[in-house]
């Protein structure tokens, strides 16, 4: 009694554009911790965002995590979301 399982769905093949650093698109050269647009790159319980998610690129990414982590430091930004 061999029998053979169903074939797995065939997967369908998307093309997903790729999205670009908005840092470096915008000429910005430093992240500064004071700057208010850093809200948008933190999640509604208050984590970073990945650059798969926001587009930065890795350099950008990086001085936006540090920049990020000294607003929190200095209390312009949460920790966390209230609950």
């Amino acid at each position: 009694m061999n029998r053979t399982s169903p074939s797995p769905r065939p997967r369908r093949s998307y093309s997903r554009r790729r999205r670009t650093c908005h840092f470096c698109d915008s000429g910005i050269k430093r992240i500064d911790y004071r700057d208010q647009n850093l809200r948008n790159f933190l999640t509604e319980r208050g984590k970073i965002v990945s650059s798969k998610l926001s587009g930065t690129c890795a350099r950008h990414q990086r001085m936006l995590a540090r920049a990020i982590k000294i607003a929190r430091n200095l209390a312009l930004l949460p920790y966390l979301a209230r609950p």
